[in-house]
């Protein structure tokens, strides 16, 4: 080593997928820890072992991150080099750090923030969609109050939203989304920076169709959704005007374009409402 690592608290992204994507910064830093506080040892070691370093872990998830807190500070107290990583990608999004971030700032401890993978911004440049205005909304609730909510905002965002999903609830997530912004364009990214990476593309209508066919869908998830400004695009008023020249009945026309689009029979119902009288039902 040519220089003395300083003591403080190094935040530390690991690979979220391929073990090659991490900084030789991140291995030097890691190699000159005393100690590796991490998610889950398990998949550290695998990590560390890759790389031949010998760390002394200790671990620090969302159900121990305040009982850790003065163990920490007491270590740095004593002059101690300490990293922290989470399973995949950077500590404190959507995993632990951020509590011991906040802590060290009151406390005015020393911490320092390498850069390096990050799940969130590589879906977004791989997704093709919109990049110049985003946000990251973590994973889709559980709860119907919550969820509702959640939905409640994405109606009104106008910039790319970027969800996380595990695989046991992808298809149910699709399926809510889907149902409430059926022409929204997706991309919906598995296994990112792994061998079975796959990108499926489309409106989010299509994409919960794919899925909801899929046998044995494995890996991690990242959604990234476009914004509300392109459902505008859809003229449902210009549709209707179409099929009923067809020489279709309003109500058949209603029903050709809500199946065709995905949409709510009782939203394209209330557009169908502006062309006019005297049309057939």
């Amino acid at each position: 080593m040519i220089y003395m690592m300083e003591s403080k608290l190094y935040i530390i992204p690991t690979p979220i997928g391929n073990l090659k994507d991490i900084t030789l910064r991140a291995l030097e830093v890691l190699k000159e820890s005393d100690v590796i506080y991490c998610e889950d040892s398990r998949n550290t070691i695998k990590l560390l072992n890759h790389y031949n370093i010998k760390g002394n872990l200790i671990s620090y998830h969302e159900h121990n991150e305040n009982s850790r807190i003065d163990e920490i500070l007491e270590n740095l107290r004593e002059n101690k080099v300490l990293s922290l990583v989470s399973d995949a990608g950077m500590p404190g999004i959507s995993d632990p750090g951020h509590v011991i971030i906040k802590k060290l700032i009151e406390e005015k401890m020393p911490f320092e923030v390498l850069p390096g993978p990050s799940a969130t911004i590589t879906a977004l440049v791989l997704s093709g969609l919109d990049n110049e205005k985003f946000s990251f909304l973590g994973f889709f609730p559980r709860k119907n109050k919550d969820r509702n909510e959640f939905l409640e905002d994405l109606k009104n965002r106008p910039e790319t939203v970027i969800i996380y999903e595990s695989v046991h609830r992808i298809v149910d997530t699709l399926k809510n989304l889907s149902s409430n912004f059926p022409n929204r364009q997706v991309a919906v990214i598995r296994e990112m920076t792994k061998i079975y990476e796959e990108v499926i593309r489309g409106s989010l209508q299509e994409v919960y169709d794919i899925y909801r066919e899929k046998e044995n869908v494995k890996g991690e998830f990242v959604i990234v959704l476009d914004s509300y400004e392109v459902e505008e695009k859809l003229d449902i008023k210009k549709l209707l005007e179409i099929e009923l020249e067809k020489g279709l009945t309003k109500k058949s026309a209603i029903s050709e374009v809500s199946k065709k689009y995905g949409l709510r029979k009782n939203e394209v119902y209330q557009i169908s409402l502006e062309i006019g009288d005297g049309l057939e039902e």
